[in-house]
């Protein structure tokens, strides 16, 4: 028995076009080679092909209906069936042979020559960078909704190179082979408090933009992009969600990009992985000594005995750990640096100047 191209669709013998197109769409991103690795999924992303290929044209079709695969592939046809057909019956000069280019299937249908530059978004595909060096994809496209083809498609970032070219097909028509532009990145701020840097924590940023559905109309959409900020993430770090901006026809869509900035804490100020905090002190309390509590991000406070040291405005301590996470090794912290700024009266007496030049050091 020969193959049931609509079981492969999973669609029935009444389908409209529109529906092939959908049901095509829908199996072609999910077996294709460079999303899915499981065994078979090559094989049958070139089974979905071939069925495509068979029931999108009517001619093929009405012979396959007629005749079943064998009749379609062993020179069986119906006469002038889709136009331009001979002679009615059995024994008609109509043959067919998938030409075992599923690639070239799945070009011609998306249009391009390079299959994923036509898609419309990579979604949940955040991209961590530093210093414009590309880092990891903290979301990935694993839980990909196949009913629609153009939401998390996950491909990992691979370029699988230009289509596979086939004789079946004219890939010059007109705007094929042509390089599209991206729009610029678009950019937002996210800010983050010292503590949630502390910890890590996860954001969900809702954008809305234009997207065009499957007959070509375009309406706005909403969407939350998830970004987990790891421990220790440096301000100016950046997160890029590929292609999630407003779709444009013959443009590829923006790339969405947040990028982290520092909540001013109250107390605390970040210097790279080091915390600093500045303690205030009266001259009094310079000279003779005096006991310091120092804030932490836990709340915790931790004291520093300075009852037998001369503060200057030079002075400085450091509490070892008590910083943020290093990006790097999380496992470890930057310190917590006290600073400390001494607070001159404004006014003394002259009993106080004179005991102060008899008592003090030359």
């Amino acid at each position: 028995m020969g193959k049931d191209y609509y079981k492969i669709l999973g669609i029935s013998k009444s389908a409209t076009d529109d529906e092939i197109k959908k049901a095509y769409r829908k199996l072609a991103l999910k077996y294709h080679p460079d999303k899915n690795k499981a065994p078979g999924a090559e094989d049958k992303f070139k089974e979905v092909a071939e069925a495509y290929e068979v029931l999108s044209d009517k001619k093929k079709r009405d012979v396959f209906d007629q005749y079943g695969e064998e009749g379609l592939k062993g020179g069986l046809g119906s006469g002038g069936g889709g136009g331009g057909g001979g002679g009615g019956g059995p024994g008609a000069s109509f043959s067919y042979a998938y030409h075992g280019d599923p690639r070239a299937t799945f070009a011609q249908f998306f249009g391009s020559s390079n299959p994923f530059e036509s898609f419309f978004t990579m979604g949940g595909m955040g991209q961590q960078q530093q210093g414009g060096n590309r880092g990891f994809f903290p979301e990935g496209g694993e839980d990909m909704d196949v009913d629609d083809p153009f939401i998390n498609l996950g491909f990992g970032g691979r370029n699988p190179g230009g289509a596979f070219r086939s004789q079946s097909f004219n890939m010059h028509g007109p705007g094929m082979g042509k390089e599209k532009v991206q729009d610029p990145p678009i950019e937002y701020d996210l800010n983050v408090t010292l503590e949630e840097v502390l910890k890590g924590c996860t954001k969900k940023m809702k954008i809305s933009r234009k997207v065009y559905q499957a007959d070509g109309t375009s309406k706005k959409e909403d969407k939350v992009l998830t970004i987990n900020v790891k421990p220790g993430w440096k301000a100016g770090t950046k997160i890029t969600f590929q292609r999630e901006g407003d779709q444009t026809p013959n443009k590829i869509p923006a790339d969405i990009v947040f990028i982290i900035r520092d909540k001013p804490h109250g107390l605390l100020k970040r210097d790279g992985c080091d915390l600093r905090y500045t303690s205030k002190v009266s001259l009094r309390e310079a000279l003779c000594g005096t006991l310091v509590e120092v804030p932490t991000l836990t709340g915790e406070k931790i004291p520093v005995d300075m009852l037998n040291e001369i503060i200057k405005p030079s002075t400085s301590k450091r509490i070892v750990g008590q910083g943020l996470p290093i990006p790097k090794d999380p496992t470890k912290r930057g310190d917590l640096i006290v600073n400390f700024d001494i607070k001159f009266p404004d006014h003394l007496a002259q009993s106080v100047k004179d005991i102060l030049h008899d008592t003090l050091p030359k």
